[in-house]
């Protein structure tokens, strides 16, 4: 569809704007000189200065240069527009690991593979930081299994979950419902691992692409142990366990599933440390685990 001129001029005249284009010569303006871009020469390569881009504030302006003025940059999209481009980007390739293979045929190794798997793995980078591996310890035929979320400094200098402040409460919690980690029996001794088995450099949160990475192992050990019930301590454990973005005070207080296994959620004890006055409720959730253990200690006969 084109305008006549005499269409103009009425919308015009009516302070309307024509809202379908119209051509320069329909707009009474001269034709723009199409824009040509020179290719560059295949043997010369542009200096720094030129072609560099100057980012402020979200905006990218062309950084002129001795060939002559660049272009402007185009406006950067705004509203829903620039919520949906912000949405649908990659994050930032510093914040992506460096991922290679996992093992093969982890959900098939028995427990001298299993360890020795982990030790040598380099499934993601952290394996480039870590000091040493933190596989788990504990009964390998234990009724409970905790799960916690990723080794600190202590775990990575010992090689051993749960140490430091945060394993004497651990300690002091599962002794109140009967529980040791030292030599028992199944029915007294609980297994221990984590969610990652490598630390996170400067105990940062893990990444997606690493739980991603360490789940097979965590989903082994638990093959291996086949306990009454897990226990998961902490919101990184919580989640990637239950695949869930709910916060743990919104799913504590039940019971719930992976790969048949029933599993407590309560909070982690470096949690507890900061936060004493919820002490409370996670001897609410170990009292709850107890109940569950002794029902299914019955079922069995």
């Amino acid at each position: 569809m084109r305008w006549t001129e005499r269409q103009l001029a009425m919308l015009r005249e009516m302070g309307v704007p024509s809202f379908w284009p119209v051509t320069p010569a329909e707009a009474g303006l001269a034709p723009a000189a199409p824009a040509v871009a020179a290719a560059p020469s295949a043997s010369a390569a542009p200096s720094a200065a030129e072609g560099a881009l100057a980012v402020t504030e979200g905006h990218a302006a062309a950084v002129p240069s001795a060939a002559g003025p660049a272009p402007q940059a185009a406006r950067p999209p705004r509203g829903p527009v620039a919520a949906a481009a912000t949405a649908t980007a990659s994050p930032p390739a510093a914040e992506l690991p460096l991922l290679g293979p996992r093992p093969v045929g982890i959900d098939t190794m028995d427990w001298p593979a299993l360890r020795e798997a982990v030790a040598g793995c380099r499934a993601c980078s952290l394996c480039d930081s870590r000091r040493q591996t933190v596989f788990g310890v504990g009964h390998t035929q234990a009724r409970w299994m905790i799960v916690g979320e990723a080794p600190g400094e202590q775990e990575d200098r010992q090689g051993e979950p749960f140490v430091g402040r945060a394993g004497q409460l651990l300690d002091r919690m599962l002794a109140a419902v009967g529980l040791t980690r030292s030599e028992a029996g199944p029915e007294q001794q609980v297994y221990i691992a984590n969610v990652l088995k490598c630390r996170p450099p400067a105990n940062r949160n893990p990444l997606p692409q690493e739980v991603a990475q360490c789940e097979p192992f965590l989903l082994r050990q638990m093959a291996l142990v086949q306990p009454d019930l897990i226990v998961a301590m902490g919101r990184f454990a919580v989640q990637s366990l239950l695949k869930t973005s709910e916060p743990i005070g919104k799913l504590r207080g039940r019971v719930h599933e992976v790969a048949g296994i029933p599993v407590v959620v309560t909070y982690h004890p470096a949690y507890l440390l900061r936060n004493p006055a919820d002490k409370g409720l996670a001897w609410d959730d170990l009292c709850l685990a107890r109940e569950l253990q002794a029902r299914r200690a019955q079922a069995r006969g």
